[in-house]
């Protein structure tokens, strides 16, 4: 297949196409805006003023139609940013793997207005309407992207590169994320059948493409079910399932398999299976000498559509969830959606509480689906959720601004888990009461009584009859986000505009915790 550039104007596809064309060994790069303007004789720009944007569009169309037609394996094409507006165009991009550089409305305006708006850019005169562009084509991107990226620094797609490969390659649908953050970049590959199917041939050395040796910490049930998918591994290390394992002593025992078997700062620990799994993995990948390479393969719905990424790592203490911890961004992450139909339902059904929550943050047609109730748990849920994540956490890595607002719900959420020795509610169980409990503390009583009613379909509990409500309050005293006196709460406007760093008074909090009791 061809490797197709799309994106809105400023994007900088004929760059990057440049830089992945020399990256996979090709010649050149096709780029249709240079194609066209020598067809015409004359700049792309003049000939739209000419002959107007239809007779442009019907040009511009038969050239890219022409173009993937004769296009051979990993051929490099940028196409112009209006061209996936032809649904011929859209039908042919379905066998290529497309490539959505994403960039957002303010940084294309800076960037077309230094290189020449208006006639140089005849879409580009208007800032209202080049708001409206970027607003009507961005679906179409992101509809027909088999990878995303964001900005991309000079010379970062030799990186990118191998990873695309991996998409143009495989025989279904596999997506490509590259998610960036202040620490470091790293690839996740998104796809069903990437763990099954392919999971023995990709992860004894993927990502890290250098002879490291791979080390699988995974816990009992996963073991048995896809132990064999991961491949050939020097050791490993299976833990007892459940969120009772995310201890100092599970930690230490990894840590001492690790060392006995020799594992070096030269190989990579991977870690197969849920939250648990990959908060403990991390962790022991983040301080075992000083921090080796993890690999996360989530095989739960609340790991692969919220804590496989981002780099934060953890265990539990009795007095507080995650306590101890480190941030450690993955070397990449694989994601295979076909896994999750083995979970039991009420496994499922947990995690689609973090579904709701991450909807609730991103709004926009995420909230859309969730909200309709036509999303499902499949590859297009985990893809829109982790990408969410993921622009979060790549503006704001260390909790110190937007990523903040990724633990909506969560407050009363972990503390509700403490205050019932996690034992009685799975973590996406009690971060749906959370959000119940965040919604009321946000003066939003019907998008409240509306997610009540998304978790109560998913099977997920709405009340937590029974529970000491002052242990709950104990516990969200001990928060770990707490700064001196002050205890900060992420609240919900709108669906897509949340408020992180708001003071709640403790009467509220006490409020919203026993209207869960009842």
């Amino acid at each position: 297949m061809a490797i197709v550039l799309i994106g809105f104007m400023g994007a900088g596809k004929t760059t990057a196409a440049r830089e992945l064309a020399a990256a996979l060994g090709q010649e050149r790069a096709l780029d249709t805006d240079e194609l066209l303007a020598e067809q015409f004789g004359h700049p792309v720009a003049e000939e739209f003023a000419r002959s107007g944007e239809a007779a442009f569009r019907a040009a511009e169309e038969e050239l890219v139609l022409r173009l993937l037609d004769g296009a051979g394996p990993r051929e490099v094409i940028a196409l112009g940013g209006g061209s996936v507006l032809s649904e011929r165009v859209q039908r042919a991009l379905d066998g290529e793997t497309t490539v959505f550089l994403e960039i957002d409305a303010d940084t294309a305006w800076e960037r077309v207005s230094a290189n020449g708006a208006g006639p140089e850019r005849p879409l580009a005169a208007d800032r209202d309407a080049f708001g409206g562009l970027h607003a009507e084509r961005a679906p179409i991107y992101e509809r027909l992207a088999a990878a995303v990226l964001g900005p991309v620094p000079a010379g970062g797609f030799a990186a990118i590169a191998p990873f695309l490969t991996i998409v143009n390659n495989f025989e279904g649908r596999a997506r490509l994320l590259w998610a960036t953050a202040g620490s470091g970049d790293y690839p996740v590959l998104i796809g069903d059948g990437l763990l099954v199917e392919h999971g023995s041939e990709l992860l004894p050395g993927w990502p890290l493409l250098d002879g490291s040796r791979a080390f699988c910490v995974t816990d009992g049930n996963v073991a048995e079910r896809y132990g064999k998918a991961v491949g050939e591994t020097a050791l490993t290390v299976t833990i007892a399932p459940g969120e009772q394992s995310k201890t100092l002593a599970s930690a230490q025992r990894v840590w001492e398999a690790l060392a006995a078997a020799g594992m070096t700062r030269a190989d990579h620990v991977v870690a197969l299976g849920g939250g648990v799994v990959g908060d403990l993995a991390g962790f022991c990948a983040a301080t075992y000498q000083r921090g080796v390479p993890v690999v996360q393969v989530p095989t739960t719905l609340v790991a692969q559509v919220d804590s496989a990424y981002g780099g934060k790592t953890g265990i539990d203490l009795p007095a507080a969830k995650n306590y101890v911890g480190a941030y450690h961004q993955p070397a990449g992450v694989l994601t295979d959606p076909s896994v999750l139909s083995t979970l039991p339902p009420e496994e499922l059904a947990a995690g689609w509480a973090e579904v709701v929550k991450t909807a609730l943050i991103a709004g926009g047609e995420l909230w859309e689906r969730v909200a309709a109730g036509t999303a499902q748990p499949d590859a297009e849920t985990v893809f829109a959720c982790a990408r969410a994540k993921l622009a979060v956490v790549a503006a704001d890595e260390r909790d110190g601004g937007a990523r903040q607002a990724l633990n909506l719900g969560h407050t009363v959420g972990h503390a509700i888990e403490t205050a019932t020795g996690y034992a009685r509610y799975r973590h996406g169980e009690a971060v749906g009461l959370g959000l119940l409990a965040a919604l009321r503390l946000s003066g939003r009583p019907e998008l409240r009584e509306q997610v009540e009613q998304l978790l109560a379909a998913r099977g997920l509990p709405v009340s937590m009859p029974g529970v000491a409500v002052e242990e709950v309050l104990a516990a969200v005293a001990r928060d770990k986000k707490r700064l001196g006196e002050e205890l900060p709460f992420v609240l919900v406007r709108e669906p897509g505009d949340v408020a992180s760093g708001c003071s709640v008074p403790d009467a509220e909090v006490r409020a919203a915790v026993e209207e869960l009791t009842r």
